[in-house]
């Protein structure tokens, strides 16, 4: 499983942002400059953001892009599902039937049951990261996910 280039730039757009601190903004090329994103593909990433209510805009001299919220009330995984959606939504299987009208799995799937508890998992993290956390340096950042339970090891993963 790989993240999407939205989720990812996203997130650190958002990080960025988080960065400026409370009443600091950053302007798409700011944004585009700091990222090494196209100004373009900033603005959409943006765009998501504000729809998502995890950033506000301003015009003018002093516009830009700022946190809507603290850093500690965004949520990490409404974040990731604003820019990506999910591994696992209950219509997974509908979209996934091949050729056939109903997936021929739909009685009795062990994939299925794989991918839910994939998605309990990740949900179970991410549900626990803020923003504020994402502030945070990396060695501090691996503290925090050595306290979340199951994650024996992972802070090793380079």
């Amino acid at each position: 499983m790989k993240l999407t280039a939205n989720e990812e730039y996203g997130l650190r757009c958002l990080v960025r942002i988080g960065y400026a601190g409370e009443g600091g903004s950053l302007t798409i090329p700011e944004m585009s400059q700091a990222e090494g994103v196209s100004p373009a593909y900033a603005a959409k990433i943006l765009r998501v953001l504000r729809k998502g209510g995890f950033v506000k805009a301003a015009r003018g001299k002093d516009g830009g892009y700022t946190l809507a919220r603290p850093a500690e009330a965004i949520v990490i995984g409404d974040v990731m599902d604003a820019l990506g959606g999910r591994i696992f939504e209950s219509s997974f299987c509908d979209s996934h039937s091949g050729q056939a009208a109903i997936c021929t799995r739909s009685v009795d799937c062990s994939v299925r049951s794989l991918w839910r508890a994939v998605q309990v998992a990740v949900d179970q993290v991410l549900s626990k990261a803020t923003l504020r956390d994402l502030l945070q340096n990396e060695e501090e950042m691996n503290t925090w996910v050595r306290t979340i339970p199951g994650a024996k090891g992972l802070h090793s993963i380079q």
